[in-house]
């Protein structure tokens, strides 16, 4: 993985959430390479809708040697940290797929706030292939019309 090419803004596409994750809508990540290799891990949203200002934080991350840069120790609150992999980029980097270690939560992430049905169906196909658990995977609202639709999480 082109761990430079990798890095950049991500849309959260769907999600079997992670804490508070089901509460946001316009979801997204912006990782950026430090100087000293590791990674700015920043996550932004709209709690509750999206008329509530954007908000997010920054966690820290640093590639597991060996890996070749698809596994991340994300430290959420020192000491304690997550295991989060790549387990599917596609060649052109305009989708993602991480999870947790065990499998759960999963992120499907994308480089515009738009997915297309076919590819979002390709990619949750990919993940039960793989033996990932994709029932509680739900759809983040990335726009207004998409709240209350079928498949999409509701913020409240």
């Amino acid at each position: 993985m082109d761990l430079t090419r990798y890095m950049g803004r991500w849309y959260t596409i769907a999600t079997v959430p992670y804490l508070n994750e089901r509460e946001y809508v316009g979801s997204y990540a912006d990782w950026e390479l430090r100087k000293d290799g590791r990674i700015d891990d920043n996550y932004f949203g709209r709690r509750y809708g999206f008329d509530q200002p954007v908000t997010g934080g920054t966690l820290v991350a640093s590639v597991v040697p060996g890996s070749g840069g698809g596994k991340w120790r994300v430290t959420i609150l020192w000491p304690f940290n997550v295991v989060v992999l790549t387990v599917y980029v596609d060649p052109d980097y305009r989708y993602t797929v991480r999870c947790e270690e065990d499998g759960s939560p999963i992120w499907i992430l994308s480089r515009t706030p738009d997915m297309d049905d076919d590819v979002y169906a390709g990619l949750v196909r990919r993940l039960e292939g793989m033996g990932l658990h994709t029932e509680g995977l739900r759809r983040v609202p990335q726009h207004p019309g998409q709240i209350g639709q079928p498949g999409f999480m509701a913020p409240r």
